[in-house]
């Protein structure tokens, strides 16, 4: 695969094209002079859709950086050095770009650069090489956003109309080499069976990121290859990308239970990565990149979110002077509860030295800060309340969810120092519930990477931002036998990527008594999140 380029278009073919000249460019509003990017068709500031194309010095300070070690790309044999760049006329403004000129181990947060462009094809990438004998630039935090959130709109509230009723895994293991329609068919059975319910009693289906969400093994299909096997003539459904987290799914169900449309929804989440990337590819990439979130994005070789998500990790680091070991805690916490998991992928011991001698990825993420590609499906029924009596098992109840959106949904353009898209949900679920962190009893936090978790522990209120290395310390706090025991299940860094179903999946069975071997004491709360960098969401659950 060669390196990916833009697609150019009408309206964004000005940027690609810029470097003809040498000159950067930009969108501007021709009325009140905000720059913006990526282009669009009105001016957030003052919804202006007048517009015009302005040139800019090219003078920018580096404030998240990643060294990429992993060769994803034929082209661009690593290492090279992927950073977001904000530029001097308005450092709202970022770029995401490669750092060139220089050894990748110079490179750091605050390093003042010039844009330089390098032709392919019709494209000029603007790339950005360090201004000799510049002093680095101080960088800004980001601003506490939390306080955006807005409070509740009365008193009633929907959660309650609806209780987490049955859940039901598939096998769940590397290359199954399995029809993924199959493992999800498996894993909805089981959680109907679980429910004490049958086929006639399902009423609606809800999944996530349904048929159009995502290739690579990360969806089973949608909703049509399932209702096709089972035939429940749903009178809802629901499938999409575009939607808060994996969870999502569940929170779109408990909607729908709550308006009368329905009385139970199966829920279902099935991956199938490690089998899809095992299976012959019969031609190669030629096209050209297409939408924002990937266009400005993949052509410099920032191809995963193990890149994306580095680059904040390293201004998090930069900014509150923390270290690896604060990582390397979540992810060996991660592996001895696991340990205890029988249907873990990764159940080996694991130490500190392992974790700081694993090959690197994309700094500061080796090996060990990366979730494990799997194959498995899981399923749950979200059922109206008033049939509790009716159910095979005790219900879990929903106590408040969290979903706001409070800054841009962007992977370069919003937070810097914490995975974006957590404060609006994290602030959110708090303003829904007189619960607080101090009744939590287990944390089920979303840990695609080291740093997912470790953000949304920040965003949460567990600790203040820039505190979970003092928060965290040894390790013991986030153990089982600690006060906040987090991911029993060993997380998808050693469980298994679920993305996302997994921790929900923990979260009943830590509140139903029966998660064997790993049992939290008097567990009556958890808290689960999903997602991050995209749209995502919380929920706090209570037990019987």
């Amino acid at each position: 695969m060669p390196r990916p380029l833009p697609e150019l278009t009408p309206w964004n073919a000005f940027f690609w094209t810029s470097g003809a000249d040498g000159h950067l460019r930009f969108q501007r509003c021709s009325s009140c002079g905000t720059l913006r990017h990526p282009p669009g068709p009105v001016c957030a500031e003052c919804h202006s859709t007048e517009t015009e194309v302005a040139a800019v010095d090219g003078a920018a300070t580096v404030v998240g950086f990643t060294i990429n070690a992993h060769p994803w790309l034929p082209d661009l044999p690593p290492p090279y050095v992927i950073a977001i760049v904000a530029i001097d006329e308005d450092p709202r403004v970022r770029l995401t770009t490669n750092i060139i000129g220089c050894d990748p181990a110079d490179v750091g947060i605050g390093m003042r650069v010039q844009v330089v462009f390098e032709q392919y094809d019709d494209v000029w990438l603007p790339m950005f090489q360090p201004i000799p004998g510049a002093d680095p630039a101080p960088t800004a935090p980001d601003p506490d956003i939390r306080s955006s959130v807005r409070p509740m709109s009365g008193t009633a509230k929907f959660e309650h109309h609806s209780v987490i009723s049955g859940i039901g895994t598939s096998q769940i293991g590397r290359r199954l080499m399995a029809d993924p329609v199959g493992l999800t068919v498996q894993a909805c059975l089981t959680a109907i069976d679980d429910a004490g319910l049958t086929l006639d009693d399902i009423d609606g289906l809800s999944t996530y990121p349904g048929a159009g969400g995502y290739d690579g093994g990360h969806s089973e299909g949608g909703i049509t290859p399932v209702e096709e096997s089972l035939r429940i003539r749903p009178t809802w459904i629901n499938g999409g990308a575009e939607i808060p987290g994996q969870a999502g799914a569940l929170i779109a169900a408990m909607m729908a239970v709550a308006s009368g449309m329905c009385r139970h929804v199966l829920c279902y989440r099935t991956v199938w990565e490690s089998t899809s990337a095992s299976l012959p590819r019969t031609a190669a990439h030629t096209g050209r990149v297409t939408g924002d979130m990937l266009a400005y994005r993949m052509p410099f070789g920032a191809v995963s979110a193990a890149n994306w998500i580095g680059m904040y990790a390293n201004n998090y680091l930069h900014h509150y002077g923390a270290s690896r070991d604060v990582l390397g805690r979540i992810a060996v916490n991660a592996r001895n509860n696991a340990a205890l998991n029988p249907a873990a992928i990764y159940r080996d011991p694991m130490t500190m030295d392992d974790y700081l001698s694993a090959r690197m990825i994309s700094t500061p993420f080796g090996l060990y800060d990366c979730d494990v590609p799997c194959d498995g499906s899981i399923a749950f029924i979200v059922s109206a309340a008033d049939t509790s009596a009716d159910l095979r098992q005790p219900p879990i109840r929903i106590e408040a969810v969290g979903t706001q959106i409070i800054e841009r949904i962007s992977w370069d353009q919003g937070t810097i120092t914490h995975e974006p898209q957590l404060m609006g949900p994290a602030a959110h679920l708090w303003s829904r519930t007189d619960l607080t962190t101090d009744d939590v009893d287990v944390a089920l936090l979303y840990d695609g990477f080291t740093f997912n978790c470790l953000s949304w522990i920040e965003a949460l209120g567990f600790c203040g931002l820039g505190e979970a290395s003092d928060f965290i310390g040894d390790g013991s706090r986030i153990s089982l036998s600690g006060s906040l025991p987090l991911n029993p299940h060993g997380g998808q860094l050693s469980a298994g990527r679920t993305h996302g179903f997994g921790y929900l999946h923990e979260a009943v069975l830590q509140l139903r008594g029966r998660a064997d071997g790993r049992q939290v004491t008097d567990a009556r709360v958890a808290l689960v999140s999903s997602g991050g960098g995209v749209p995502s969401s919380t929920m706090l659950l209570t037990g019987p």
